[in-house]
């Protein structure tokens, strides 16, 4: 988040193991938090308006961050802007800045700056390329009001990790100049089939974030009727796009394509337990860890060059729930053949540095603070994206690269292997959802060049 943010994710700083241990972060509200809410209008004026500045007001009293509503644009300089941690742009439409007014706000975004657009945030500055940019897509049309089917594409993102996989709701659907798939990262998509008068080809995203020059930003395209704003899932949404755009929660916004699910909620087809334990799977698509020390491993088929991602959380109970992901290792109904021929990524944030979060257990650290920076508390949710390229492994936690590790051990080598999810002990419970991969283009191994023939 921005070095003058107030909505900050403090690090626990308790050194619990010999004196050397990076605790995991942990998030709080913070009381002096602030937001400011935007609602001028140059087009068509939604009458919701002031049920959604309502709303905010009341999530950020339940979140701990104050919230400044305004329609007047002159509150867009660049020293009045660096009072708040993110901007809403709630339903805004047409022209709605003068030039000196936007390049304040570019200045803001560029500085580390949060953005919400809401809805008719989309229908807003068509002629400002920066601002189209940022909001990801441009409002082109809509059909009537009516019921539609929401699926959920990422279950960690803070704004999404509390919906169902299918959500069933009442708005005003956009349909959208373009499909802002391939540069931001889709959080829901309308399912076209659900409702009438979609227009984009079956591939209708509705909820999108993204990391843009140096800001974030967070849409979302419902909120037109005054009943979004009363709505408790609707409510919640905002509030982790707020969290998100704010820093206040961590999550991967890069923008994600050409994934299988290799586990996507509802099948543990192609996975096998080795040893002790057993993972459980929920009505919410999650599987949870019980018993060990054993390991769900994917046997159908072992991987070389790839992109694994992966969603995990802690309990959030006791805090030091242990387990981890195994990449690079041959097929074993022994789950010690993983430790003794792959590589561990561990989950566990309560040990030494070589063997915490982030870390190739036992043989390279994680970058702390970066870690620290990016990690979720226990009880929300973190993305892991494991990345094998020839025997090079890197890390990246919330979409933050926090570990480079290249093997030189041939008993352990990267370029062909299996993955799996350890069940570490009796009282560990860690919970895991939408396991994906993308098979990259193989890397040749260096060559050496002969010398005497």
């Amino acid at each position: 988040m921005r070095s003058t943010g107030r909505l900050t994710t403090a690090v626990a700083g308790t050194a619990l193991l010999l004196g050397c241990v990076s605790a995991p972060a942990a998030s709080h509200p913070a009381d002096d938090g602030r937001v400011l809410v935007f609602s001028k209008t140059a087009g068509f004026r939604h009458d919701s308006i002031p049920d959604g500045v309502a709303a905010l007001r009341q999530l950020g009293e339940t979140a701990g961050f104050r919230v400044d509503a305004t329609e007047d644009a002159r509150t867009f300089t660049a020293r009045n802007l660096r009072r708040y941690d993110a901007v809403v742009f709630l339903s805004t439409t047409g022209d709605v800045l003068d030039a000196t007014q936007q390049a304040a706000f570019e200045g803001y975004i560029r500085s580390g700056g949060g953005y919400v657009g809401v809805h008719a945030a989309a229908d807003t500055e068509y002629d400002w390329e920066f601002y189209g940019g940022l909001a990801g897509a441009y409002f082109q049309s809509h059909p009537a009001i009516q019921p539609a089917t929401v699926d959920v594409e990422d279950h960690a993102h803070p704004a999404t990790s509390g919906l169902p996989s299918t959500w069933e709701r009442t708005d005003e659907w956009y349909n959208y100049r373009s499909n802002p798939r391939e540069r931001a990262h889709v959080l829901a998509s309308l399912d076209e089939s659900s409702y009438t008068g979609g227009t984009m080809n079956g591939d209708h995203p509705i909820a999108w974030c993204q990391n843009y020059q140096g800001g974030r930003a967070f849409y979302t395209g419902g909120g037109h009727t005054k009943e979004s704003y009363a709505d408790p899932a609707f409510r919640a949404h905002l509030l982790g796009g707020i969290r998100w755009a704010t820093g206040e929660a961590q999550a991967d916004c890069r923008p994600e394509n050409g994934y299988r699910a290799l586990f996507d909620g509802s099948s543990l087809s192609g996975w096998k337990q080795a040893g002790p334990g057993s993972f459980t799977p929920a009505a919410d698509g999650t599987i949870t860890s019980s018993g060990g020390m054993g390991m769900l491993w994917y046997g159908d088929r072992s991987f070389g060059a790839y992109s694994l991602k992966l969603d995990w959380k802690m309990a959030g109970d006791a805090g030091d729930d242990n387990s981890g992901v195994f990449v690079g290792f041959p097929p074993s109904d022994d789950p010690w053949s993983a430790v003794n021929n792959g590589y561990e990524i561990q989950i566990d944030a309560t040990d030494v540095p070589e063997k915490t979060t982030g870390s190739v257990y036992g043989f390279r650290s994680a970058d702390l603070k970066k870690r620290d920076r990016a990690l979720n508390p226990p009880g929300e949710w973190n993305t892991y994206e494991i990345r094998v390229e020839g025997e090079r492994l890197r890390v990246y936690l919330n979409g933050v690269k926090i570990n480079d590790f290249t093997n030189t051990d041939p008993a352990r080598s990267l370029r062909d292997g299996h993955v799996g999810l350890q069940n570490h002990g009796a009282d560990d419970r860690v919970s895991f959802r939408d396991v994906r991969i993308k098979e990259l283009p193989a890397k040749s191994p260096a060559r050496t060049t002969s010398q005497g023939h």
